[in-house]
């Protein structure tokens, strides 16, 4: 019998919405995310991306749209699709009063991992997510992290095609963090379509490829690069110098958009229509009143951060 393949794409959603009564939780999203592929769903609290999450796992019927996942239907067949990924919820939802080993075990029996592959799997789990020495420790003692090991590890027992990860981070420290990215890129390399919900404008890098949300829709997507390239409407200026007092007062003027430290500079963006150069020539003249030296950068490199706002604010003002 020919083997049959996985398809190339692991996640395919069209027009995907998710109404709430009147609320439109989620707006006709459309999103790919390959084999191999890292993807990241980006978006503050609220912007839908749970929402978003849970109509691609299966767990919540989509008010409109469609998904395949891993090549099956998952508004028709979510049965035999759910059997295809893992899913990391947000929130720890396993058992609090078994043990790590008796979870794994419980939900191996629910994918139907037994035998041999049932030892072989449980033993990659323990030693790949550093269980193996709280086995026998009640899950719902466990540190924060360590629960989200084991989330992780239940997840991945009978080794999906497709993993979604909901805030994987969230709350844990950053060594964690840093070890659950690790197993993020050996996944993807083996070939499992990762998909990420995060809010952290710093993970988002580690991703492939990004969805950009806000309020219910994706606002553009890219890779990290193609995004931090887009054309701001407030480009992003650094100045370094001046004193104390040098962030509050540039806070209050009416040129300035917003201000924010950032490890001894501070990263200005100016109102638009705001001509930066003519700017610049007043803060510094105003400095040399006070006696002090201030340097500018006009050219500062965006963050994902700039872009994730300007988008935002275009859209706001468009509304």
């Amino acid at each position: 019998m020919a083997t049959v393949e996985a398809p190339a794409v692991a996640i395919e959603a069209r027009g995907l919405g998710r109404d709430f009564g009147a609320f439109k939780a989620v707006r006709e999203v459309d999103l790919d995310v390959r084999r191999g592929e890292v993807f990241g769903l980006l978006g503050a609290n609220g912007a839908g991306k749970t929402t978003a999450i849970r109509m691609l796992c299966g767990t919540l019927p989509p008010s409109r749209g469609s998904v395949t996942v891993a090549g099956v239907d998952m508004i028709r067949h979510a049965r035999r699709a759910r059997s295809r990924i893992g899913y990391v919820t947000q929130r720890f939802t396993l058992y609090g009063d078994l043990t790590v080993r008796e979870n794994l075990l419980l939900q191996a029996g629910l994918y139907d991992v037994r035998g041999a592959r049932l030892a072989r799997r449980l033993d990659w789990a323990l030693a790949r997510l550093a269980l193996a020495d709280s086995a026998a420790d009640r899950a719902g003692h466990l540190p924060l992290g360590y629960q989200r090991r084991l989330a992780v590890a239940a997840a991945l027992l009978h080794e999906p095609d497709v993993l979604f990860l909901d805030e994987p981070t969230s709350g844990i420290d950053p060594l964690a963090r840093q070890h659950l990215w690790e197993l993020v890129y050996e996944l993807a390399a083996s070939g499992v379509g990762v998909l990420v919900t995060t809010h952290y404008m710093d993970e988002a890098l580690f991703c492939d490829r990004l969805a950009l949300m806000d309020r219910g829709r994706v606002v553009a997507n890219g890779t990290p690069e193609e995004l931090l390239a887009r054309p701001l409407a407030s480009p992003p200026l650094e100045l370094r110098g001046g004193d104390n007092g040098w962030a509050a007062m540039l806070a209050v003027a009416p040129q300035v958009r917003e201000v924010l430290p950032r490890a001894g500079r501070l990263r200005v963006r100016l109102q638009p229509g705001i001509e930066p150069e003519g700017w610049a020539a007043a803060v510094r003249a105003e400095a040399a009143q006070r006696g002090l030296s201030v340097a500018i950068n006009l050219r500062a490199a965006a963050e994902l951060e700039d872009v994730f706002v300007d988008l935002v604010e275009a859209r706001e003002a468009q509304s």
